[in-house]
């Protein structure tokens, strides 16, 4: 990480108080290789590109992302018919450039403020071409000993919390462990504005909580979510709950709770996940589960494999392997294969990628 620093006596004396450190930091990583998904003009659930999954507020697009949408938040079921966008080939360029930009003070009594923007360009998966890059909501944080309080563009309790994504596998991540959820929590969001939200971490001890809420006036909908995590020894154990407060957006109350317990044995880690999925809606309300390990070959090399399902008819299963072999100076090569699956998929699809993320 590089951290440059702007002050000067001028700038302290327009300020009027001196403050005990500020500046701006950059980091961030770059990424770029080879990807593989069969069918890549249909989503990994086998429900077609350009199809409207109703009251979930998503939409399905191609090379397997889903977007927010506030088209249709009436009850159905999801329904797969056709397939669109059949000609974009199964393997394209992948890439990420992601530059993270912090400016941060702290003042004399130890209060530190920061605020973050995010600047990304990704590759868009659904045609293979590069898209380009820009600045997402900006994210504001009040931090004072093990008290947190995060403003804006920001990460709810269940994005923050521990063990939630686990080992995620190949370049992209494109597999984890959490692949039978389809609850749709506050998370922070890299390329968009974001929910302007707000969220709450107290971490003392061995203990960790933190809560999250956000709201949508428009659809007079409630979100909020708290968490707790505890470390003992080399084990770390979170339990997480979240609900939304429909108004006019659903018709029920749809949910979510997660526990996740994770740890390091020498050269092993592991992680196990089980959620409650309450989203109300019968394809895919149901239990959530997975794992996922790692495990340091020596050599520079780390083998990863994950693990996801569900028991609801369009929770989305994944299993992969993945390595990682460090080149030193925060390169490394990756990559990884895997399956997805559904009990109303068409059938199985195949996902590999391979190429070099280097940090700085």
């Amino acid at each position: 990480m590089k951290k440059v620093l702007f002050a000067s006596t001028a700038l302290i004396a327009t300020a009027g108080v001196a403050a005990a450190d500020s500046g701006v930091n950059f980091s961030g990583y770059g990424r770029f290789g080879i990807g593989y998904q069969e069918d890549r003009g249909v989503s990994p659930t086998g429900i077609p590109v350009g199809t409207f999954v109703t009251n979930t507020n998503t939409f399905i697009t191609a090379g397997g992302t889903v977007t927010t949408t506030t088209t249709s938040f009436s009850q159905t079921d999801i329904s797969i018919t056709g397939v669109t966008d059949s000609d974009v080939s199964d393997t394209i360029l992948v890439s990420r450039f992601r530059l993270n930009i912090d400016g941060f003070t702290e003042t004399d009594g130890g209060v530190r403020f920061e605020a973050r923007v995010r600047l990304q360009a990704d590759e868009d998966s659904s045609t293979g071409e590069a898209n380009s890059a820009g600045l997402n909501g900006a994210r504001f944080s009040v931090i004072y000993g093990g008290l947190r309080v995060d403003a804006g563009n920001v990460a709810g309790s269940f994005d923050n919390l521990a063990n939630y994504y686990g080992n995620e596998v190949g370049l992209e991540l494109f597999a984890g462990q959490y692949s039978g959820v389809n609850y749709n929590f506050l998370s922070y969001t890299s390329t968009g504005s974001g929910s302007n939200a707000v969220f709450f971490q107290y971490a003392v001890g061995d203990f960790a909580f933190g809560a999250s809420y956000d709201t949508n006036d428009a659809f007079d909908a409630d979100r909020w979510d708290i968490s707790a995590t505890y470390t003992f020894n080399n084990i770390t154990a979170a339990l997480a709950y979240g609900q939304t407060d429909g108004g006019d957006l659903f018709e029920d109350d749809p949910s979510l709770t997660v526990l996740t317990l994770g740890g390091e044995w020498g050269d092993f880690g592991g992680t196990l996940f089980v959620a409650d999925d309450a989203t109300e809606i019968d394809a895919t309300d149901g239990t959530a589960w997975g794992l996922s390990a790692s495990y340091n070959l020596g050599a520079a090399t780390t083998l990863l494999f994950t693990y996801g399902d569900g028991n609801a008819d369009a929770d989305l299963q994944q299993v992969a392997i993945g390595a990682i072999y460090d080149l030193g100076g925060g390169a490394s090569l990756r990559g990884g294969i895997g399956v997805n699956d559904c009990d109303i998929c068409d059938g199985s699809q195949t996902v590999a990628d391979f190429g070099a993320q280097f940090n700085f």
